[in-house]
């Protein structure tokens, strides 16, 4: 019996959109059980410097219900070499505006002694939560209540 391929991705997910859906699918069709990482929203505050619209609990449940994720866990750091000894997976799906970065050459050369790689998946271009936000942003601004 061939062994499962676990996949791992991981995102902040504020304000679901057709490009989260894109890519949980996309990765859940190259492995067998897809794990799937929310970003807290301290976390996401320490290096966005913003907090996230959507609370982190409800990120999470919205994420956990789809029926292509198998497990969620919460991203509590961003130290991408800790998280695959800590999760254990054998792909880690990124978009591909990460490739060729020096974070994700040297996290590749990292994930060979553990069998391990990464896979990357064309960007979604024309949607994004901050695309949204600031699109929000500016209804709020012109129309003051």
């Amino acid at each position: 019996m061939s062994k499962k391929i676990v996949g791992y991705t991981t995102g902040v997910f504020d304000m679901f959109h057709v490009g989260h859906l894109h890519l949980l699918k996309k990765a859940k069709n190259h492995c067998d059980y897809l794990i799937v990482g929310v970003s807290t929203d301290e976390l996401v505050q320490s290096y966005k410097n913003k907090t996230p619209i959507i609370p982190f609990e409800d990120r999470l449940e919205i994420i956990s219900s789809l029926k292509f994720v198998d497990e969620v866990v919460a991203v509590t750091h961003r130290d991408k070499k800790k998280a695959a000894v800590d999760v254990g997976y054998d792909v880690l799906f990124v978009g591909d505006d990460w490739k060729g970065s020096d974070i994700f050459n040297d996290l590749e050369e990292f994930l060979k002694q553990y069998n391990a790689k990464v896979h990357y998946f064309p960007y979604t271009s024309g949607v994004s939560s901050t695309q949204f936000r600031a699109i929000l942003q500016d209804i709020s601004d012109n129309n003051p209540h």
